[in-house]
């Protein structure tokens, strides 16, 4: 997906045309969100399958490998797809990555709060489809969707209050603390001092939860910030990778190429080439 935010109605054609054409697990470079309506949904990801059943949610953070297998009930299915970059709402991507990363699926408990999520959904699908498309309206948009489906998962998972897996419970800390510090010249043993651990320790359980390394995630958070300050303001490069933590310039440029696979300046054109 070259684009920074898709999203497109699932409906009883599109699901009998994925059930007709090779579906293997396979892995995306955006995050992606899944809200069935009606219908079923078959989903392998994290190396197990889950079935549900409407109203239910399912996010694949970027990177994981999945199959989604939508299925009609009662000749019918309606759902929603919604496709983004990390960098679009950096805000919120790791506190997703943090609510869902060992639990990619949950059933809605009615189908009333089903109902907001679709209405929300058909104002996002509006205004992406407008001739006067406002990228901060869909943004806003889809924080208040995230929203409400949080809210909606913490009820269906009532035991999340007591957590007692205590990887999970150190690397939600862990993400709190880099969504304080990422802007830091700050490395791995900044964030293992914090949590009181070793540098491997807390590489164990970065690299069991989602098969990175600590740096790799730190390098993540930075790139993604960097994206949406290319994206969003006039700043040159250089300050860009200085509020970053990065001192030199061409350091920054080569570590953005490196991650993202253009220059600073190239993806700033493409951006820029996407909106006109």
């Amino acid at each position: 997906m070259h684009e920074l935010f898709n999203i497109f109605k699932i409906d009883n054609s599109l699901v009998e045309s994925i059930a007709n054409n090779p579906n293997i697990p396979h892995q995306h470079n955006y995050e992606e969100l899944i809200i069935v309506l009606r219908g079923k949904l078959s989903h392998f990801i994290d190396y197990k399958t889950q079935n549900l059943e409407a109203p239910c949610i399912s996010f694949v953070t970027k990177g994981k490998i999945h199959r989604l297998q939508p299925e009609i009930l009662d000749n019918e299915f309606e759902g929603w797809a919604i496709r983004f970059k990390s960098e679009f709402i950096p805000e919120i991507t790791f506190q997703l990555y943090n609510y869902y990363h060992d639990r990619a699926n949950f059933r809605l408990l009615d189908h009333k709060s089903a109902s907001r999520l679709h209405i929300l959904c058909q104002l996002i699908f509006e205004e992406h489809t407008s001739d006067t498309q406002e990228l901060s309206i869909i943004k806003e948009l889809l924080s208040a969707l995230f929203t409400i489906i949080e809210s909606e998962r913490k009820k269906a998972h009532t035991d999340d209050n007591n957590i007692t897996n205590n990887q999970n419970t150190t690397f939600k800390t862990f993400l709190q603390i880099l969504e304080e510090n990422f802007r830091r010249p700050e490395g791995v043993n900044f964030y293992a001092e914090k949590l009181f651990m070793s540098s491997k320790s807390l590489n164990n359980i970065t690299q069991h939860i989602l098969h990175l390394p600590v740096s790799e995630i730190i390098e993540t958070r930075k790139l993604i910030e960097a994206k949406k300050l290319l994206f969003t303001t006039d700043k040159s490069i250089a300050e860009i990778g200085f509020e970053l933590g990065y001192q030199d310039k061409a350091y920054f440029t080569s570590v953005f190429k490196k991650k993202s696979g253009q220059t600073p300046s190239e993806f700033r054109e493409e951006m820029k080439s996407l909106l006109s």
